[in-house]
């Protein structure tokens, strides 16, 4: 472990355009800071001002040659840390801390955070609720399942992120033709039961094995819905120490104890089924929530994930202990929409409860806060709409991410 008076190095990986407050930290904290990113994100606004050196690739996932990459770079830099600053880099620098014998997650727990089929068999495993699924893999046991769950299904790819690649089917027909079409790569899905409900997502940050921060979320619809069939992505805070609240936090202790996670941020979502009232889990990521989380979390209690998952790691480098900034419980909503125009103008939503607007060419992103959650419900009822009129564009799903 390096004292604290050494400048660390610190590498990060970012194969899509994030993580900048994360390097801001890292930065402000005294560190060399090491960008490792796609040659397409070249030109993206990242915060240069703090990163002393900036590698770029065709793709960080390609072995060995990101293996051969940062060791070269490894030569002339003693590196302290790799940080997987997206989902898709999360094996990645896992890979590479075991590689380098660097402290951090691992391969075999990295695939519980990455690998959806790996985190259900875990959860199930150690007593959590899960929607009933299988392997897409012996054919006998896919036969089994289809009889004995009734459909609707969802084919999910096992390691893509969010709702990327997900299919939903109604027949054992629809299966057979989709893995018909997947060939060799049938055995990288799992195929689970489709359970009707509200989807929430938990944010919390870890130290030393336990859960310091955590905010519960319930979204307006589920992401898998926005995501395929468009309209606006919301998701707001749910009322602080109810029942709600109180069984999902409880919940989120359970699974990210059991996953092992030590230090770090996580961003884990689970759905309540409409017929029964019960939460199961859905999945787990060792990273901080995407499409805005990080400022709606932030607005809402004054933490900000990136910034305190850099001052975890450093504190953890250093050997000091770590102590959360102080919390405010207020509530937000975010709302976010692809968008029609290329520069879409927002200035016709003007009340004084929107603390952030989304600065990309054809999206529409607003946040709303207020120590009332009725004025957030009030303000997302009023804004959700509008927003869809206004602005809302459809694309069709991605398979997988862009190349």
């Amino acid at each position: 472990m390096s004292s604290q008076s050494e400048n660390l190095t610190v590498l990060c990986l970012a194969s899509y355009f994030k993580g900048g407050l994360f390097m801001e930290t890292c930065k402000q904290l005294g560190c060399h800071v090491i960008l490792v990113t796609q040659q397409k994100l070249e030109h993206e606004p990242w915060p240069r001002h703090a990163i002393d050196e900036m590698f770029l690739m065709p793709d960080l996932t390609t072995q060995p040659d990101i293996t051969y990459a940062v060791s070269y770079l490894a030569r002339g830099r003693a590196l302290d840390v790799i940080a997987a600053l997206d989902d898709y880099d999360v094996e990645t620098g896992a890979a590479l801390r075991e590689h380098m014998r660097l402290p951090g997650m691992g391969s075999s727990q990295a695939r519980l955070f990455r690998d959806k089929l790996a985190m259900r068999v875990h959860a199930r495993e150690h007593g959590m609720p899960v929607p009933e699924f299988v392997q897409v893999l012996n054919y006998d046991r896919l036969r089994e399942f289809m009889v004995r769950v009734p459909p609707p299904w969802v084919l999910k790819p096992r390691g893509e992120a969010g709702s990327m690649g997900i299919k939903k089917v109604a027949s054992a027909e629809e299966v057979w033709r989709l893995l018909d079409t997947l060939g060799d790569r049938q055995s990288f899905f799992v195929l689970e039961q489709f359970v009707p409900g509200d989807v929430y997502h938990v944010d919390s940050l870890v130290w030393d094995g336990e859960i310091i921060f955590a905010t519960s979320h319930k979204y307006g619809m589920p992401p898998m819905s926005v995501y395929q069939g468009g309209g606006v992505f919301v998701t707001s805070t749910l009322a602080y120490g109810e029942e709600e609240d109180a069984a999902l936090q409880a919940f989120n202790r359970q699974v990210v104890h059991s996953m092992g996670m030590v230090r770090g941020a996580t961003h884990a979502e689970y759905i309540r089924s409409q017929e029964s009232g019960q939460f199961h889990f859905l999945e787990i990521a060792a990273r901080v929530g995407g499409a805005g989380t990080d400022k709606l979390i932030e607005m809402e209690s004054g933490i900000n994930p990136w910034a305190e998952w850099a001052r975890i790691e450093m504190a953890h480098l250093r050997g000091q202990s770590y102590e959360l900034p102080p919390v405010r419980r207020e509530y937000a909503g975010l709302m976010v929409t692809l968008a029609r125009q290329e520069q879409p103008d927002t200035s016709a939503y003007n009340d004084a409860e929107i603390v952030w607007r989304m600065d990309k060419a054809r999206h529409v992103g607003l946040i709303v806060a207020s120590p009332q959650r009725a004025r957030v419900q009030a303000l997302i009822a009023d804004y959700a709409p509008r927003l869809a009129a206004d602005f809302t564009a459809s694309a069709p799903p991605l398979e997988r991410p862009p190349a």
